[in-house]
């Protein structure tokens, strides 16, 4: 330090370089991008306060739906209520784990092999225990229904152990022979996914954080991407390059394989295929991503592959689903209801509003989540409700004429805070397609 600077000097030059103090707004945390390396002056994840969060969320909701206890089979749930990342994807398929979570009361973690590192270190679990029984007829075979007698005896005991006598459970998805021995117990059973989209649909400013890195790690797919689209290539080679960002970044899975060229963006969710991209054609995509900390980043950009200016009808066609995504991500804000999202929703003009994506809103978390906001042609499905602070809110758009020979999708990624919406993506749109006046 120079003689001439003053203690006080000293003092405000610290305070310039430090880190944001801890607890983040969610404000705050919308415009932040955390490092995950150790570093000296900048504020990490803390990661003990996000899990304690949202078990407190979880136990709230439950408490509120008149839930004794939950039992959570769904990997993303057991996740979200104690930090656990084990296998996620093959307990997609086959549930070889299971969390019994009472509303007050010890945490109990069923894993075959319980010394290893999948809950032992975490603080929002009290006991792991060895004595699981899969729920699966591949680990059964024709013993099956036994095994599934016994695990509701096991979850019996529990609940009479720590429920002070109250029998109604909240479960998750299984299969119709777990389902129908826990009837056998006299446990009162609903759907645990009421409470879970409740608690899950307010993130904390960590989350948000989590979710950041997500999109930064999806960022870099589509940067990889936009820079290897030439002439040739085909669309599973291009959509590699994503993967290869998420799986580089720490990142989970992807939901799905949404990348289309030139006449297969007509009609859109067609997955990634052998077709050889060629100059000319529109190539667009969804993330779809479940990325670090099992957190979201649903994204999806068009890119027009060169050499050549794309066509006026390419275009107009990117340029009405960027006006939608614009528009109905302006609408956003705290207390708005889902009807007047509805009614106030951008108009395609005429032509181009026979093919709308499913939905025109949906949640985002741990991957899609509640609230779902439809389109006129859905109603039918049409519920009500009201956007809240730390909600974060997917903008869809899909503009393609019936019958067409090309489509545009774009999306972005929203924060709802208390004083309006913070665009939580930063890829930028494409300068070609929309500087041409249509």
């Amino acid at each position: 330090m120079d003689a001439r600077t003053s203690v006080n000097d000293a003092t405000d030059y610290s305070k310039r370089f430090a880190a944001k103090p801890l607890p983040l707004t969610l404000e705050q945390a919308a415009w932040m991008t955390p490092p995950t390396q150790l570093v000296d002056t900048e504020g990490m994840i803390d990661v003990p306060r996000m899990r304690r969060y949202r078990q407190n969320r979880l136990r709230e909701q439950m408490k509120a739906h008149g839930l004794a206890a939950v039992i959570l089979t769904d990997p993303l749930s057991i996740r979200y209520a104690t930090g656990v990342r084990n296998c996620t994807l093959f307990q997609m398929h086959i549930h070889a784990g299971y969390l019994f979570l009472p509303a007050e009361g010890p945490v109990i973690y069923f894993d075959s092999e319980p010394g290893r590192e999948t809950g032992a270190q975490l603080e929002t679990i009290d006991e792991i225990r060895d004595d699981l029984l899969p729920l699966s007829y591949m680990f059964a075979g024709y013993r099956h229904q036994d095994w599934c007698t016994t695990w509701a005896q096991q979850m019996k005991a529990l609940v009479d152990e720590h429920c002070g006598g109250e029998t109604r459970i909240g479960v998750e998805r299984t299969a119709p022979l777990p389902h129908q021995a826990l009837e056998k117990q006299s446990l009162i059973l609903t759907d645990a996914g009421e409470a879970l989209a409740h608690a899950r649909k307010i993130k904390s400013p960590e989350e948000i954080l989590c979710m950041n890195q997500t999109i930064a790690v999806a960022e870099d797919g589509m940067t990889r991407m936009r820079n290897n689209l030439v002439n040739g290539i085909t669309e599973q080679e291009l959509w590699s390059h994503m993967w290869a960002a998420n799986i580089e970044g720490g990142g989970e899975w992807i939901d799905y394989r949404l990348l289309a060229s030139g006449e297969r963006t007509n009609p859109w969710q067609q997955e990634a295929s052998s077709r050889t991209i060629r100059a000319g054609d529109l190539v667009v995509f969804d993330c779809g991503m479940v990325g670090p900390w099992s957190y979201g980043a649903d994204i999806s950009r068009a890119y027009h592959c060169g050499p050549g200016r794309p066509t006026d009808e390419q275009c107009r066609l990117y340029q009405y689903a960027h006006n939608e995504v614009t528009h109905n991500g302006a609408l956003l804000r705290p207390g708005i209801s889902f009807r007047e999202l509805f009614d106030q929703r951008y108009r395609q003009p005429e032509g181009y509003n026979d093919q709308t994506y499913p939905c025109m809103m949906h949640g985002l978390g741990m991957a899609d989540e509640y609230p779902v906001i439809y389109y006129p042609a859905d109603e039918q499905f049409h519920y009500d409700g009201h956007l809240e602070p730390g909600m974060v809110i997917c903008v869809e758009s899909y503009v393609g004429k019936l019958g067409g020979h090309e489509g545009v999708k774009l999306e972005d990624q929203y924060l709802i805070t208390d004083t309006g919406a913070v665009c939580l993506s930063r890829y930028p749109f494409e300068d070609a397609l929309l500087s041409r006046e249509i």
